[in-house]
């Protein structure tokens, strides 16, 4: 069972009415938005469980595309997402999945495409008391909660890369806190997300997309 404080029963600083979902699900999109290199064109919300069937009464449409545009829990443009995404040309919808019910009963699927054609596919959780997680990037099943320095790496699965990668943490003297690897298949696109406690600055990115198998990079700062 996940540990819950005081602070997470009372809830986050937010825009309401629900921590979960309505802070949770900007959360969610807000970590999602730091993953793009650039400005958000258009994106496609799928709802499912709870979000599906209240989404609209608990604003979470609303912060989910607050979220998407940088927004954070307690922005008061929450309120007003649709229409400033309008107004920023943001292309989107949201599709209510009542069909598929062995997902976590606050889940949301985004599919991301921003201004210079990049797409990118995540789905995330909202567990209540405003903590999330993602759990899929690209239809590939990962744990990644946004609570520390992050950077994402696409690469090949390929035999030294992980130890490559760590090394310049280690030359940089950036203290690893978690990392994790995930793989589509064996050979195929592997996914490292290292979380540290420091900063991971963009001189270490630099030298790791050096490594011919690094295909992309995604950092996130807290």
């Amino acid at each position: 069972m996940a540990f819950i404080s005081v602070f997470e029963v009372i809830g986050p600083n937010m825009v309401g009415p629900s921590s979960s979902h309505t802070a949770g699900a900007a959360s969610i999109a807000y970590l999602a938005r730091k993953m793009m290199h650039e400005k958000v064109k258009k994106v496609n919300f799928t709802l499912y469980g709870s979000f599906a069937q209240t989404y609209r009464g608990h604003g979470t449409d609303r912060a989910l595309l607050g979220g998407m545009m940088g927004f954070e829990t307690d922005d008061v443009r929450i309120r007003d997402s649709f229409e400033i995404a309008e107004k920023e040309g943001i292309e989107f919808s949201f599709t209510a999945n009542t069909v598929e019910t062995d997902v976590h009963p606050n889940t949301v699927d985004m599919e991301i495409e921003d201004i210079s054609g990049r797409k990118l596919t995540v789905r995330g959780e909202s567990l209540g008391g405003g903590k999330v997680k993602l759990t899929r990037i690209n239809g590939v099943k990962v744990h990644f909660t946004g609570e520390y320095h992050a950077l994402i790496v696409i690469h090949k699965d390929h035999p030294g890369v992980i130890s490559k990668i760590t090394n310049v943490f280690g030359k940089l003297h950036v203290n690893i806190a978690f990392l994790r690897v995930y793989r589509e298949s064996k050979g195929g696109n592997a996914y490292m997300i290292i979380e540290s406690d420091e900063a991971i600055t963009p001189s270490a990115v630099e030298e790791i997309e050096k490594n011919p198998f690094v295909r992309e990079t995604m950092l996130i700062c807290r």
